[in-house]
């Protein structure tokens, strides 16, 4: 008998990722991810383009010009136009005292913040008809001074206000919470005035944050539905937004124009999806190392 061992065979090892997952879960979980992708986004995505063409371009070109269609892509804009700027304009005064200050009634400020995300827009629709329509608390003395709130442009641009307001905010706040304040405490000790501190230091440090928050603000601001349906009165040519006319068409069985409205919306989205991925591509150095600061 030898003495010799055998020599020792390994076992085979499946392959594993650095997180430990074989490369069947990996594939499997891609796959999942994909189906679902493919199932819930790319294809009622493809089906507003095609129902949108289904009787060709002249009837698509006559469904987006029509007056009342043109009426409500002006007023969808002039809305975006005015709620937008308003809430970037207060959702960064609101992250910076949140993010750099200690003040009584903080924790109140954040809650309020949070507000749309936990009210449906429908709700908050009712509230403003409550607050201003005819029979509401201040609808006397609107009446009186013929100020229109409710069923007009300005209930619209409130409602939409409302729903969007802490899409900047919410973007904002954590990032200028990570940064802490050295970089201002720096400035300030440098001799820089505090409004000088704000646009050269603080605002230049979130900028892709800001931006991101921008983007969502204004997808959301183009897109409300339930909000605006309640405020809005449902005009045609007066306070009908995009959602709202494309809602009007479809009831109608008008559903090649409601389609090509859509698509309107679809179109918009994309160019905003287009233009994130576009910055992230030319700019994902700079993007990245100001979100690890």
């Amino acid at each position: 008998m030898s003495d010799t061992a055998p020599p020792f065979v390994a076992a085979p090892v499946r392959r594993k990722s650095a997180h430990g997952e074989s490369l069947g879960v990996r594939i499997a979980l891609i796959a999942v991810s994909l189906a679902f992708l493919l199932l819930f986004l790319a294809l009622p995505l493809a089906s507003v383009f095609v129902e949108a063409s289904a009787k060709g371009w002249e009837a698509y070109r006559a469904a987006i010009t029509e007056p009342d269609a043109q009426a409500a892509i002006r007023l969808t804009l002039l809305v975006a136009a005015i709620a937008v700027p308003f809430n970037i304009v207060v959702g960064v005064a609101a992250a910076w005292a949140i993010a750099k200050f200690e003040f009584r009634g903080k924790n109140l400020l954040i809650s309020l913040i949070d507000l749309p995300f936990s009210v449906s827009p429908v709700i908050a629709g009712l509230v403003f008809v409550l607050l201003f329509g005819a029979q509401g608390y201040f609808g006397p003395w609107l009446q009186a001074h013929d100020i229109k709130i409710v069923f007009a442009v300005p209930g619209l641009i409130l409602a939409t206000i409302f729903v969007t307001f802490p899409f900047v905010a919410r973007e904002l706040i954590p990032h200028m919470q990570s940064l802490g304040t050295a970089d201002e405490e720096a400035a300030l000790t440098l001799g820089a005035s505090p409004w000088r501190v704000f646009f050269r230091v603080t605002l230049p440090n979130v900028k892709w944050s800001l931006f991101y928050g921008v983007l969502l603000c204004n997808a959301r601001a183009m897109g409300e539905f339930g909000a605006v349906a309640v405020v809005s009165g449902k005009i045609r040519g007066l306070t009908n937004t995009m959602p709202l006319h494309i809602e009007i068409l479809y009831n109608e069985y008008m559903g090649a124009a409601a389609f090509a409205v859509a698509s309107l919306l679809a179109g918009l989205a994309l160019v905003t999806l287009a233009l994130k991925t576009f910055l992230e591509w030319r700019f994902g150095d700079e993007i990245a190392a100001s979100r690890r600061h």
